[in-house]
């Protein structure tokens, strides 16, 4: 079993911001005269969000919703560090229970996904991976993502299921990183979840394996009662738990959340 690693403590904040079609600028620009709604949110949520962002906007005109993309144990730092945001959607319970521990959620957290493993390889698979096991094979450039990270602790609880201890030339804090290094060539293989190899397209190609129900991932999401626009990140969670949101999820390929 690989030892667990600290989170790293993310010092810049980062945001991505969601545009409305047919407009241009940042955030700030668009926004002046009108609201902005901040949402802190796993990265592997970065395309469906992006969607519903823009859903959004377009029945709140005059409102402007500004994602923070990231590892969710370090959007959980940054949250209980001062960090203002409105609503905070987490990839795990643990990270959400970093906020919620802090009295910072606005109510309770709700599941609203879920999301399994899969293994990532460059579309040749110059590896021949094609089993969780293989992935354990000396000399394979494996990439996982840290132990404090949801995809990373999930990657642990599979290696404790099934008694194959890895050997990864990296830990990342972010899923979409351990994808990015499978899309540029630097590793043979990385664990990711299911949804990021749907998004990746023909970048990469997804191997499936039975081990990955062992591990389930519900992905968690809650207003935050400190956050300046409060109330509207109450409607974005609304938004994402509603029959439009679980649509735009299933799409990209989310589990239902109980």
């Amino acid at each position: 079993m690989r030892p667990s690693l600290p989170a790293a403590v993310t010092a810049v904040l980062v945001t991505v911001t969601v545009a409305v079609s047919g407009c241009s600028g940042p955030a700030a620009t668009r926004a002046a005269g009108g609201t902005t709604v901040t949402v802190f949110a796993a990265a592997s949520l970065k395309a469906t969000f992006t969607r519903l962002g823009r859903a959004f906007e377009a029945s709140h005109p005059g409102t402007a919703v500004v994602f923070n993309f990231a590892g969710s144990q370090a959007l959980a730092e940054q949250i209980t560090q001062g960090a203002p945001a409105d609503a905070f959607a987490s990839a795990n319970e643990a990270s959400m229970a970093t906020v919620a521990g802090a009295g910072l959620a606005a109510g309770r957290a709700r599941p609203f996904a879920t999301n399994t493993l899969t293994i990532a390889v460059p579309p040749d698979n110059p590896a021949a991976v094609a089993t969780f096991a293989d992935l354990a094979r000396p000399g394979l450039k494996l990439v996982v993502c840290a132990p404090a990270v949801p995809c990373g602790a999930a990657t642990l609880t599979l290696e404790e299921a099934t008694g194959v201890t890895l050997a990864p030339v990296s830990e990342e804090q972010a899923v979409t990183d351990v994808l990015a290094k499978v899309r540029a060539g630097e590793a043979d293989a990385g664990l990711v979840y299911a949804t990021d190899v749907i998004a990746a397209g023909d970048s990469v190609r997804g191997i499936a394996f039975p081990e990955s129900s062992r591990a389930v991932n519900r992905n968690v999401i809650v207003a935050l009662s400190g956050g300046p626009q409060s109330g509207l990140g109450q409607e974005f969670v609304d938004l994402v738990r509603s029959a439009e949101g679980q649509q735009v999820l299933a799409d990209a390929g989310f589990g239902t959340a109980t």
